[in-house]
């Protein structure tokens, strides 16, 4: 990856300097009309969205014409926004973009920092966002994404089970956690207390949804690396691996493929992000808040605070990228300008997708409680958006992220390793990624 960086950063320059900076069709117009690109993600209903929001702003700005299009996904989104970059077909600006993936894009000068644009600091106010945006500043003090959406982590907990093994609520620590599953198998030996086979594979943007959601609570949302240098809580990671260690000694993990295990009731606690209501209106109508099931923050250790705990934020946004010309970077932030200064836009994204939008008051602003109303399910990732921490802003990511699995995370799940021992392996070999 290390290779390709730098492959990438001399295409990149080189592109640059030859003056080709209008990219896969962007430039300027007849009569001094703006022409740019902007690629959507890889879904019909983010694609919609965006085509849609494009339409309305070109009906009021005549000088401005937006091809939206969705962005390549083989093998990846990210591997084909790096391909278009190093070719020189880049768009003016796209979305589907994580904080880690601009990081590494960042370096090598493939995006532009939005904090550099005027207007910026009116749209963050006005967007109601500024401690949204705090969690995603970067080490240099650029801001190089505008978070579109942040989908804060939240464990679904089977309470329907948890009452017939006479438990009154969800558990909210890393003890009671344990206090259940051990209460589980005592009482029905062949369920298991979470599913989740990724807890055993070395993908790196798995430990998004198990291991960065525990630390992040442990660690009341320390960052784990900062300015290229290891920065992670010792007692927080330790206290981590010492949960999931418990809970694979006593056989509560099903770390083998399964469908639907917690639905069907084999297991009592999954991790949730908001798509998932959809797939359950669809094909397990009985599955209802209050009833069937609660939504929690992730649980904490003992002596941390129970009341505002953290969790890893699912969330991406938008950049602008260097190869487009500076009309074209401009006419783009003009246009998220415009579509993000009116909450009945971000309320439309939020019917059509179900992702709630990054703003500090989607709680509590009028525009959104009809919604959250009749969604009450959704109303929990609306209460935390302040609460959930994003990815890491290195562009070692997925370096990283990987050892975490195959130095920590997968071997303790496995029992080769205990906690103490797998959180050194993890920071040795992290520190030698980071040299």
């Amino acid at each position: 990856m290390k290779k390709f960086r730098l492959v990438l950063l001399l295409i990149t320059v080189g592109f640059l300097a030859a003056g080709c900076q209008s990219g896969s069709g962007n430039g300027g117009g007849s009569d001094g009309e703006v022409e740019f690109e902007f690629w959507a993600a890889p879904n019909p209903a983010q694609e919609a969205f965006w085509e849609e929001m494009a339409e309305k702003y070109m009906e009021e700005e005549d000088n401005v014409s937006i091809n939206v299009t969705p962005m390549p996904e083989s093998p990846s989104s990210e591997a084909g926004i790096q391909s278009a970059i190093a070719a020189g077909n880049a768009p003016a600006i796209s979305e589907n973009i994580s904080r880690g993936f601009a990081a590494q894009l960042a370096e090598s000068s493939g995006i532009v920092p939005l904090n550099e644009f005027e207007g910026y600091d009116e749209l963050i106010e006005t967007r109601e966002m500024e401690e949204t945006m705090s969690s995603w500043q970067f080490t240099d003090d650029q801001q190089f994404v505008l978070p579109a959406y942040s989908n804060p982590m939240l464990f679904s907990w089977r309470t329907d089970i948890l009452e017939d093994l006479g438990f009154d609520e969800a558990p909210r620590t890393f003890e009671e956690v344990v206090e259940v599953g051990e209460t589980l198998k005592e009482e029905e030996p062949d369920k298991y207390l979470w599913a989740r086979a990724d807890l055993v594979k070395p993908n790196w943007s798995a430990r998004w949804f198990d291991f960065f959601m525990l630390y992040n609570a442990a660690s009341d949302g320390n960052n784990f690396v900062e300015a290229n240098e290891l920065v992670a809580d010792e007692e927080a990671g330790i206290e981590t691996f010492e949960l999931f260690s418990e809970m694979a000694e006593g056989d509560m993990l099903l770390t083998r493929e399964a469908t639907d295990p917690f639905e069907s009731g084999d297991t009592v606690m999954m991790d949730t992000g908001p798509w998932t209501f959809s797939y359950w209106d669809d094909k397990f109508p009985e599955m209802e808040q209050g009833e069937t099931y609660e939504l929690t923050m992730p649980p904490v250790p003992e002596d941390s605070d129970i009341e505002n705990p953290k969790t890893f934020a699912d969330t991406k946004g938008l950049s602008i990228y260097a190869s487009a010309t500076e009309e074209q970077q401009q006419a783009a932030f003009d246009f998220i300008n415009w579509v993000y200064s009116n909450s009945e836009n971000d309320l439309e994204w939020f019917e059509q997708t179900n992702l709630p939008p990054a703003r500090d008051d989607l709680a509590t602003n009028e525009a959104f409680t009809e919604f959250l109303d009749e969604n009450p399910e959704l109303q929990p990732y609306a209460d935390n958006i302040p609460n959930a921490v994003p990815p890491i802003d290195s562009e070692q990511t997925a370096e990283i992220q990987e050892l975490i699995g195959t130095e920590g995370l997968n071997p303790v799940v496995q029992g080769d390793k205990d906690a103490e021992q797998a959180w050194e392996d993890v920071m040795n070999a992290i520190d030698g990624v980071l040299e």
